[in-house]
């Protein structure tokens, strides 16, 4: 039925996966701007478009933040006015 022989290797185009991908990577950064459109992303193209660059906190770091939740989370103290008010 299709014999080998007969099939002329120069009919078909070489396929070049890391320029398609690039190219649907393109398409989807370009449909991403549409607003209202979700765009999904594979964990690959994800990195190669930089949409998650490891930037969090490290656990140190996290807990010496809270250190200033301490001040923003006691009241003032009113004791004191209360006894210069009543003198």
């Amino acid at each position: 039925m299709n014999d080998p022989k007969t099939v002329q290797q120069d009919d078909f185009a070489p396929f070049d996966d890391t320029a398609n991908a690039n190219a649907a990577l393109r398409e989807k950064l370009a449909d991403a701007m549409t607003p209202g459109f979700q765009v999904e992303f594979d964990p690959d193209e994800a990195e190669k478009a930089g949409a998650f660059p490891e930037d969090a906190l490290s656990e140190q770091d996290a807990a010496e933040s809270d250190i200033d939740l301490v001040d923003a989370t006691v009241p003032e103290d009113t004791t004191t006015a209360a006894t210069d008010d009543a003198r």
